[in-house]
């Protein structure tokens, strides 16, 4: 079950990295960045353009995803059963999130990827184990990214 914590996270933070298995075992990572919150049980992503990811899952439907607010240091690790649904057949529930969340995405999307959920882990950064704050996190984690990509002024 996902706590309201894991679907806010999952919902501010829609990129997750989805590790399937290939045909010779060997493990595969993809980015997703269109996922949506069904229910406390389910995610979704909506396929732009993964066959292998597709295939993989169709083979092997177990799948893990992993959810990173690089901000705070915080994630969601999420594990589950894909099933893979032609964007034209899919169950109400799951077209009416892709519909109201991914409204200018939806008509490229082939399928959509329901995950029934069967564990969520929260992971925290080791970090917090040694006394940084959320807040002092969330400042440093800023103003290296605005180093990186340079602050508007």
């Amino acid at each position: 079950m996902l706590s309201s914590e894991d679907q806010n996270l999952i919902q501010t933070h829609t990129a997750g990295m989805v590790a399937t298995v290939n045909d010779d075992r060997t493990p595969a990572v993809s980015p997703k960045a269109t996922f949506v919150v069904i229910d406390a049980s389910t995610i979704a992503f909506g396929n732009l353009r993964s066959p292998n990811t597709l295939a993989n899952l169709r083979q092997r439907p177990q799948v893990e995803v992993c959810f990173i607010d690089v901000i705070r240091r915080r994630a969601v690790r999420v594990r589950g059963r894909a099933s893979v649904h032609k964007r034209s057949e899919a169950p109400t529930r799951i077209a009416t999130q892709f519909e109201a969340n991914w409204p200018d995405l939806c008509e490229h999307m082939s399928h959509y990827v329901e995950i029934a959920v069967s564990n969520a882990t929260q992971i925290d950064s080791p970090a917090y184990d040694h006394g940084a704050t959320e807040a002092a996190l969330i400042s440093a984690n800023l103003t290296k990214l605005n180093d990186i990509y340079g602050a508007e002024d």
